[in-house]
């Protein structure tokens, strides 16, 4: 394996971080890959923590809980590996990165003095591709660009005075595994495999470490992710389009002579990059894998842990795993509810279903009430436009239980697979499992109803805002709301928009509801309707709560010369405010 002391660069004993994770009132994960083992220590005022690295695949790393914190001031941080000075480095002109206490974030029932404000700033899907011209231009514009980085663009904001985020929610496609791939990811591969499959696209545990280091590098999306705690989820290209869309769609993949070294990687490589940091103080040092880890990973290599970790984890699908990657953080009181609707799923002719059983009780027992805002994220928005939720449910009634014949089923999968239809409504019955918990918590069954209930999602490459509407005798008194915001960096696939928009026009609707009819679905008893898009543009949504009020705030990313220019540096880039919206 390529060791990661020829990828260290200039930033001597870091390779990749340091990442702000998990912060609440009293303590703080740090999250870095180093160049050697040893001892990270991170202090930040009185406050400070330390951990030996592990090492997985010849790679190191270390999740750091900064213990001490108090009061409510960002405190500048300082990362050491074996008593040298590795962060922030020599000279760097950018503002030091901090750690900010959140107050009241021991959980919901904890007391906080007044009324503070939690602001979370969320996307997804962002490519890799080198902060300038031709990239920095539109898909129209030229067939390389993606447009200006909306990681960017934020981070260039906070550093010239806006006060950051609380929180960073990376919902999906943090990481484009299948396609996408930089020039500089591409060579790379070249010049190890030559033309080995699969061709433009990460192959194992190895290209991936390159994958996350070319994406997160940069060095203003660094100081953000340095200085704005950040939870994440994965999504498909994660691992690879359409992963886990169907049980054909496994069974095609699996075939594949490539794919088990590729799968054990995108499991092992998301654990150690995203996953570990999601997790609370208290969860991480509970955690058995992270233990096992430590215990060989410390002194020897903790790879092959890691190995059949991730066998057992693909495994998971029809419930036949045990891994549980949705997660919660309480932010005062505020709950955020992370779900995974990716790995988890079933599958099978007969039944199908979002989540298994055991990942069902986890999230279930963490969706209720007694908080000022329930939050439920996910990489796949619950709440579609309509007319594409029914056909999803015509899509899957027709691929799966052949109801316009066996004959048909091939084309209904080819479809699916095509056009990506593997969204909620392509699993009515966990659609219709979540909005009925949903729809308890709103009428205060499950304890005292929040002030708003909001789903929050990325994946579909344009934003809305749509509020859930359920039946008056359900007696629902707190708002439930699709929030959607994506891409942070990507191209418009054509006619993308033009679809899209197709499908929040009223003949849609129509259509969609006769394709639901002529598979025999019953008609929904909620009802939903976007209230502003589509929003295109690389960006992202920032959700505001203050005491019960909330608010979201859609802006987007441009060079800062306006539209149709190119940018005069890498940080030449602006937020452009969208769309302003009061959500309860």
């Amino acid at each position: 394996m390529t060791s990661p002391d020829d990828l260290a660069g200039d930033d001597g004993p870091l390779v990749l971080g340091p990442m702000l994770r998990h912060v609440d009132d009293a303590s703080a994960t740090v999250w870095v890959e180093t160049a050697r083992r040893g001892e990270v220590v991170v202090s930040a005022g009185d406050a400070s923590g330390r951990a030996r690295t592990v090492t997985v695949g010849g790679h190191h790393y270390a999740v750091v809980v900064v213990e001490g914190l108090h009061g409510a001031d960002a405190v500048p941080y300082v990362v050491e590996v074996d008593g040298e000075r590795a962060w922030p480095r020599p000279g760097d002109p950018r503002p030091a990165p901090t750690i900010r206490p959140l107050p009241g974030a021991g959980g919901p029932t904890a007391s906080t003095a007044g009324t503070s404000l939690l602001r979370i700033a969320l996307g997804s899907c962002r490519v890799d591709r080198p902060q300038a011209a031709p990239f920095t231009r539109t898909g129209d514009a030229h067939p390389d660009g993606v447009g200006v980085d909306a990681l960017v663009a934020l981070s260039t904001a906070c550093q010239e005075g806006r006060e950051p985020p609380d929180l960073l929610l990376m919902l999906g496609d943090q990481v484009y595994a299948d396609e996408g791939l930089s020039p500089s990811m591409r060579a790379r591969i070249d010049a190890k495999r030559g033309d080995a499959a699969p061709r433009g696209e990460v192959a194992d545990f190895e290209e991936y470490t390159w994958l996350y280091r070319e994406s997160w590098a940069d060095p203003e999306v660094r100081w953000l992710l340095a200085t704005v705690p950040s939870a994440m989820i994965f999504d498909d290209h994660d691992v690879r389009d359409d992963w886990n869309t169907s049980r054909t769609w496994r069974e095609q993949v699996q075939q594949l002579p490539w794919w088990r070294e590729r799968i054990v990687g995108a499991y092992a490589s998301y654990w150690l990059y995203q996953h570990l940091g999601n997790l609370m103080p208290d969860r991480l040092a509970e955690d058995e894998l992270w233990a096992r880890v430590r215990e060989v990973g410390e002194d020897g290599d903790a790879a092959e842990v890691l190995r059949e970790f991730a066998v057992a984890a693909d495994e998971q699908i029809d419930g036949g795993g045990t891994s549980e990657w949705s997660y919660v953080r309480d932010l005062g009181r505020t709950r955020l509810v992370v779900v995974d609707t990716r790995s988890g799923r079933v599958l099978s002719e007969d039944h199908r279903s979002m989540l298994d059983e055991q990942e069902w009780a986890h999230v279930e027992e963490h969706l209720g009430g007694d908080v000022d805002h329930l939050l439920v994220a996910a990489s796949l928005p619950v709440l579609l436009e309509p007319a594409l939720h029914d056909l999803e449910v015509w899509n899957a009634e027709t691929a799966s239980a052949g109801r316009w014949g066996q004959r048909f089923r091939p084309v209904a999968e080819a479809i699916r697979q095509g056009v990506d239809l593997e969204h909620w409504g392509a699993f009515e019955v966990s659609f219709r499992r979540l909005v009925d918990r949903l729809g308890d918590v709103a009428a205060g069954r499950l304890g005292r109803e929040p002030s708003t209930v909001l789903l929050l999602s990325g994946d579909v490459h344009h934003g809305y805002v749509a509020p859930l509407r359920y039946p008056a005798e359900r007696g629902v008194r707190s708002p439930v709301v699709q929030i959607t915001s994506s891409p942070l960096r990507n191209a418009m696939p054509t006619g993308l928009p033009l679809a899209y928009r197709v499908m929040h026009t009223a003949p849609a609707r129509v259509l969609g509801r006769l394709l639901r009819r002529s598979v025999g679905v019953a008609p929904l008893e909620v009802s939903w309707r976007s209230r502003t898009g589509p929003l295109f543009g690389n960006g992202f949504a920032t959700l505001a709560l203050e005491g019960r009020s909330a608010r979201v705030v859609f802006e987007k990313a441009e060079p800062g010369g306006g539209p149709g220019t190119d940018p005069r540096e890498p940080a030449d880039v602006r937020l452009r405010r969208d769309v302003e919206m009061l959500l309860g």
